[in-house]
């Protein structure tokens, strides 16, 4: 049957498709008191920046998906200070945006091609590359695909950046907002080449980048409605819409990323914005050394703490930590896995501070179903208050294992087959506090905190998750588990584990038959 109600749709459809366009009908060179130029009869638009200004243009349409392609030829010699940049942007203070961004450097020295993805406002997800070839001497394509699953960035039709639609776990994604074409070219010497280090040369002046071949098949976006009819029925606007990347593509985009990516944020651990928020304390936790660095304070008044912005269900989390020096007595520097809810799931670190030359006690704990009395407590074989250590939550279906500068310390196994509870079913955040805890955290409440050395301070770095991400009672584990999903304890690990716990270790529940006289958890008598 004819789907009529279709009809008027189809009939409206305006997919732009026009390649080696004429810049005169297609954009508004914006400004620049006259160093933007449309010549040869609209085929060549030139921007150029000397010290009084740089210049810039957009596209007349606005779109609502779409592949853009340009032929650029960028500033030749030395660019230093200079950026010249192409991105799709949508207006107002929550905008989108999909950038590239070319950082302009020294004869002789490439150019850095920055790629960022922003929605609602954020980004942060800054991936940059070195380009294998001079774009200065030549036009080259520079493409970007936006489609309701994807965008794919791409270099003369070698994928080289892929950012997939991942709503299904919680990650914004740019597709309500439509956008326009933007190019500018204007001087950044304040971070652009070296972090700032190299200046523009305005002898050089002026610097001149050209374009050609612009190529837009897109939805146009015009008076609140979009001229495709439902990115559904994605067959009927072109395979731009619904483009994926073959094995072949996206083998060309990894050899890429390995040959020639220089910065990408997924892997920067000293991020700390991007993951996590400060709860509580009042300005006490710090976010410094531009994300690298984060402080918690404890004084008289109030501790603080912080909390992930993701639940993982699953995962292998790793932060350095510098704990509190000194006399840091009744203090407790608390790094823990912690489910919702009045039965909730746990897995701790909490540091126990001492008086100064006597050892921190690090205490252990698994709680399933909001019932812990699991703990177990070492003292550590260096200063962790001298310099950064790891601490390190392995948790996937098979066990749970603590572990400092990569060695286990501690292991607790699913045993659920033998009738004692794992936490498997609930999400859990990370958290981290800085507290006073005098009555107890000391000597049993013995030695109390003295105040005269406040602020305690404890310093993090180098946070990194590989986890399943759960957003929206999904999970984000891929169909092809990663290794430590799977991963046990070899020999080698154990032995070390089992060296651990006969040297360093001060308490153990399983041991503690004064606490338990009807006898230990039933998991202390499996091996």
């Amino acid at each position: 049957m004819t789907n009529n109600y279709l009809l008027p749709l189809f009939l409206s459809l305006t997919v732009i498709s026009s390649v080696s366009a004429n810049f005169q009908k297609d954009v508004e060179i914006t400004w620049g008191d006259g160093r933007g130029q449309i010549t040869n009869n609209g085929e060549l638009l030139t921007l150029s920046l000397d010290k009084s200004s740089g210049s810039g243009f957009q596209s007349k349409n606005e779109y609502l998906f779409g592949k853009i392609d340009m032929q650029m030829k960028l500033v030749p010699g030395n660019s230093a200070g200079t950026v010249t940049t192409l991105y799709l942007k949508s207006p107002g203070t929550t905008w989108d945006e999909i950038d590239f961004e070319f950082l302009g450097n020294l004869s002789g020295d490439p150019y850095t091609l920055h790629t960022n993805v922003y929605t609602q406002g954020k980004g942060d997800k800054e991936q940059q590359f070195k380009l294998w070839f001079d774009p200065t001497a030549d036009f080259h394509t520079y493409t970007i695909l936006w489609n309701p699953q994807r965008i794919i960035f791409t270099v003369d039709g070698t994928p080289i950046r892929e950012f997939k639609n991942m709503e299904s776990i919680g990650t914004l994604f740019p597709k309500n907002r439509p956008m326009r074409m933007y190019s500018s070219l204007w001087n950044a010497d304040d971070w652009a080449t070296r972090g700032g280090l190299v200046k523009t040369d305005w002898s050089k002046a002026h610097f001149t980048a050209s374009y050609r071949g612009f190529n837009q098949e897109a939805c146009v976006w015009s008076n609140g409605k979009s001229s495709c009819p439902d990115v559904s029925k994605q067959g009927t606007t072109g395979s731009w819409l619904s483009q994926e990347l073959d094995s072949t593509a996206q083998e060309r985009m990894r050899w890429v990323q390995r040959n020639y990516m220089i910065y990408n944020y997924c892997t920067d651990a000293k991020r700390f914005p991007e993951e996590f928020d400060i709860t509580w304390g009042d300005g006490r936790g710090k976010v410094l050394n531009n994300g690298e660095l984060l402080t918690l304070s404890l004084d008289r008044a109030s501790g603080s703490g912080f909390q992930s912005k993701k639940e993982y269900l699953f995962g292998k989390i790793d932060m350095q930590l510098k704990l509190v020096p000194g006399n840091s007595a009744g203090t407790v520097t608390a790094y823990y896995l912690k489910s919702k809810g009045d039965t909730w799931d746990e897995i701790d670190f909490e540091f126990l501070g001492n008086l100064t030359g006597d050892p921190y006690v690090m205490h252990t704990n698994v709680y399933t179903q909001g019932k812990g009395d699991r703990e177990q407590q070492f003292n550590l074989w260096f200063d962790p208050t001298a310099d950064f250590h790891t601490y390190s939550v392995l948790w996937n279906p098979h066990h749970i294992v603590f572990l400092v500068d990569g060695i286990a310390i501690r292991q607790f196994k699913n045993l659920e087959h033998r009738g004692i509870q794992y936490p498997k079913l609930q999400p859990m955040r990370l958290y981290s506090s800085l507290w006073n805890a005098d009555q107890w955290a000391t000597r049993g409440g013995l030695v109390k905190t003295d105040w005269s050395n406040a602020p305690f301070t404890a310093s993090y770095r180098n946070f990194r998750a590989d986890a399943c991400v759960s957003f929206a009672g999904k999970s984000s584990c891929p169909a092809s588990s990663p290794r430590w999903f799977t991963q046990k304890l070899d020999l080698t690990a154990e032995d070390k584990m089992r060296a651990v716990q006969s040297k360093f270790m001060v308490y153990n529940y399983c041991t503690d038959t004064k606490r338990f006289p009807q006898g230990v958890p039933k998991e202390c008598n499996i091996h």
